[in-house]
């Protein structure tokens, strides 16, 4: 399966671009903007069936957008201005892992643990605890090892939460959605190649409708 990769760069004219990236409910607004780029009418949620995996983030020229799909996305359905675009495969990657290599990685992510029933009614504990400080860390070098990966340096740098609203078409009923985010950069070394393609395609933990979960892995020098 081929995996591709695409970059966007809004455009700072684009009033569609600053809304899309403004506020708490980025990471749904987002959501709906990317899959605007993929083919209509599919059975099942849309961004599973064309594996859609993105996030925003700063880079040294200003905000992008990161966009990874199983099938190349039509640019043209983006609103006119919205920004440069560009796309490429993921494959030339992807076929040179090999166990023992060591990579950079970045993902945005939210690490969280659900509590038992007993510790739940003991403290009054949500169904769904977000998790920070070492207690993130930790997360990430379980699902690093679930995903083939054996973190060998870990940078975790807390994000602003995402939401948006989930539900009923009556805004009184909807449900407020949020997710905590944690951006954790570093290197490591590939213990299991077919583990960590899994995990690329995929993606790691919730929110993945939101902008999180996005592995991006490049060869270390």
């Amino acid at each position: 399966m081929t995996l591709w990769l695409t970059r966007i760069v809004p455009s700072p004219r684009s009033r569609e671009a600053r809304r899309d990236l403004g506020g708490s409910d980025q990471g749904i607004r987002l959501h709906q903007r990317m899959l605007q780029m993929f083919p209509d009418g599919v059975e099942g949620p849309a961004r599973a069936a064309f594996g859609v995996l993105f996030r925003a983030e700063e880079s040294p020229h200003g905000p992008q957008i990161l966009l990874q799909s199983h099938i190349e996305p039509d640019s043209s359905r983006l609103p006119d201005s919205y920004g440069s675009v560009e796309t490429r495969s993921l494959d030339s990657l992807l076929s040179n892992l090999h166990k023992g290599m060591v990579v950079n990685y970045r993902c945005v992510a939210n690490p969280v643990r659900k509590p038992g029933t007993t510790s739940r009614e003991a403290y009054g504990l949500p169904p769904v605890v977000a998790l920070s400080g070492n207690a993130a860390v930790e997360w990430w070098e379980r699902q690093s090892n679930a995903g083939g990966l054996e973190p060998l340096y870990i940078n975790a740098h807390p994000l602003a939460a995402v939401g948006g609203h989930k539900g009923s078409k009556d805004p009184a009923a909807r449900q407020r959605i949020q997710h905590a985010r944690t951006q954790f950069d570093g290197k490591a070394r590939v213990l299991d190649v077919e583990l960590l393609r899994e995990k690329l395609a995929t993606g790691i933990g919730r929110g993945k409708a939101y902008g999180c979960g996005l592995l991006s892995i490049a060869p270390a020098r």
